[in-house]
């Protein structure tokens, strides 16, 4: 609305706002939608901004969470791999209303009632409860439904380090889904951590389970194996420490195991929180 009121020349009080669409925040920043809101001078009001305000211009309290704006500037390290380039389409405004297209004569767009959102039922969960595996992908399923993602869920025995100690992992497979990943996985592992607190609470079996997208966390695996090695034998050749960047307790375990055995350094976490992270040193 700060836009239209800009291009008006008034304040707030002097316009009347009408909704064309509310909008939403979507889950885990995915799927969201900016609300559209139509600006026009209250009766006896004269723009002063000589522009007519756009149909459907974005409301500022609503608008939508763009991380490609945010995190174009931001350089990667060497040894990252996802790329989250183009991960959200602009999405397309509506066409401007003009003067005998069914306006008022003056160019604004007549009022719409605002559209309700399609509010699809929670499903009856189908899985059995004592089959904490069966539920976990019956929730992954239901939440891709709702953001209106096509993918498949494949549960799997874990097989590596970096799939942890979990009872199984929850691999999904599909196009585009790189806005589920995130940067650096931060967005997959929130997913992660949503899909086991409710699976938690749905089965009558406790259970852990890992979410990975289209194999991200095999490479990411394999990528941290690689650092961990090309540190060592740095510190190695060298004698000086090195401190990695700041990591999850998941990636700082693949590691400390890849370099428990190397027999000229050693790896301690150091830090607090988030900022925990891992230093290579050498061997005494």
């Amino acid at each position: 609305m700060a836009k239209a009121l800009e291009q008006l020349g008034l304040d707030p009080s002097e316009v009347e706002v009408e909704v064309v669409s509310e909008g939403r925040g979507g889950i885990l920043g995915v799927g969201a939608q900016q609300a559209h809101v139509i600006v026009t001078p209250r009766p006896g009001v004269v723009a002063r901004g000589g522009a007519r305000p756009p149909v459907g211009a974005a409301d500022d309290e609503d608008e939508e969470y763009d991380e490609d704006e945010e995190l174009e500037d931001e350089e990667y390290e060497d040894d990252e791999e996802y790329d989250d380039e183009e991960a959200y389409e602009e999405e397309e405004q509506p066409a401007p209303v003009r003067a005998g297209q069914g306006g008022y004569g003056r160019g604004f767009a007549p009022a719409r009632a605002p559209r309700e959102r399609e509010r699809r039922p929670l499903p009856e969960p189908v899985a059995d409860p004592s089959d904490p595996v069966a539920v976990a992908v019956e929730i992954v399923e239901h939440m891709l439904e709702l953001l209106d993602i096509d993918a498949t869920v494949t549960p799997r025995e874990p097989e590596t380090v970096g799939d942890g100690t979990v009872d199984a992992v929850l691999d999904i497979h599909g196009d585009d889904l790189n806005a589920l990943i995130g940067r650096r996985g931060e967005t997959l592992a929130s997913l992660q951590y949503l899909v086991n607190l409710m699976l938690n609470r749905r089965a009558s079996v406790r259970g852990m389970v890992g979410v990975d997208i289209g194999g991200y966390r095999r490479r990411r695996e394999e990528t941290l194996r690689s650092l961990a090695n090309r540190m060592a034998e740095r510190v190695a050749a060298n004698g000086q420490s090195i401190t990695l960047e700041p990591m999850p307790p998941n990636e700082r375990r693949i590691i400390h195991i890849a370099l428990a055995e190397h027999p000229d350094v050693l790896t301690v976490s150091i830090g607090e929180g988030e900022a925990r992270k891992v230093a290579i040193t050498p061997r005494r």
